[in-house]
């Protein structure tokens, strides 16, 4: 499809129901890889067994969640990955928590209260630094951004970057890219990376950590041109170099 797809202007008007989250997926999944199929989804047996070795049953949302597409591993599982039924626990904080996401080297878990379980569409909590703490009001909220981080973090060197923002670059992205109606969340990482935004052009994807002094920019293009137009934008110290366009001269990161 083309790269004219922009996820703020998919997103305009905010999420207001689980409906609204699923077919948002579906149009993000076509327009930037591949359409979703029937096949993506995670097996019902698999989550049937999952509930009855965890002794509860999960939440509507999180069972449409994998079933639309929680075998597709480039949407789920880049970074801080979905987790497969049969990897979801139970931790005991907060009077039992179900973990169905993990930060890929176990630093972070996102879940679901166990006294709020038969809720439809129940908040999400994630464990910070500083103890678990109010992520995303409803599950199929925090699985649009699970989509929107794991697709960022998924575009590998070449259509992926990421730099610190100092000051003079603060005002770069609201000026030049449309917000994203995603709520404010907390990063796991600390209050001084918090609030996340999201922006977006046309083929572009742009995730800010913190709105300070040295947040942080996440990028990805849908194809090289796009992100290098992000990076010719905002003229940060971008991590994993210059763009090819910009002079041999200047000194590479």
């Amino acid at each position: 499809m083309s790269g004219s797809f922009d996820v703020a202007e998919a997103l305009d008007g905010g999420i207001s129901d689980r409906g609204r989250a699923w077919s948002f997926i579906r149009s993000f999944a076509g327009a930037w890889g591949v359409p979703l199929t029937d096949d993506d989804g995670t097996p019902g047996a698999e989550l049937v067994q999952a509930e009855a070795v965890l002794g509860c049953s999960l939440p509507t949302a999180l069972l449409e969640f994998h079933t639309l597409a929680g075998a597709r591993t480039d949407l789920v599982a880049n970074q801080d990955p979905l987790l497969p039924p049969h990897q979801m626990f139970v931790h005991d904080e907060c009077g039992g928590v179900l973990v169905f996401r993990s930060e890929n080297q176990g630093c972070a878990f996102w879940g679901v209260r166990l006294t709020d379980l038969a809720q439809d569409d129940p908040p999400v909590l994630v464990k910070a630094r500083h103890g678990w703490v109010p992520f995303m009001a409803r599950v199929s909220l925090a699985c649009v951004e699970l989509v929107l981080s794991e697709a960022l973090f998924g575009g590998g060197g070449r259509l992926y970057n990421a730099c610190e923002l100092p000051g003079a670059l603060l005002g770069t992205v609201p000026d030049h890219f449309q917000w994203v109606q995603l709520p404010d969340y907390p990063m796991w990482t600390g209050p001084e990376e918090s609030p996340v935004r999201w922006f977006s052009a046309p083929g572009k994807l742009l995730r800010q950590d913190g709105l300070g002094v040295h947040s942080w920019l996440y990028v990805r293009g849908r194809t090289r041109a796009d992100l290098d137009a992000i990076c010719e934008i905002v003229p940060g110290r971008w991590s994993l170099g210059y763009i090819e366009s910009l002079s041999s001269e200047q000194p590479p990161f």
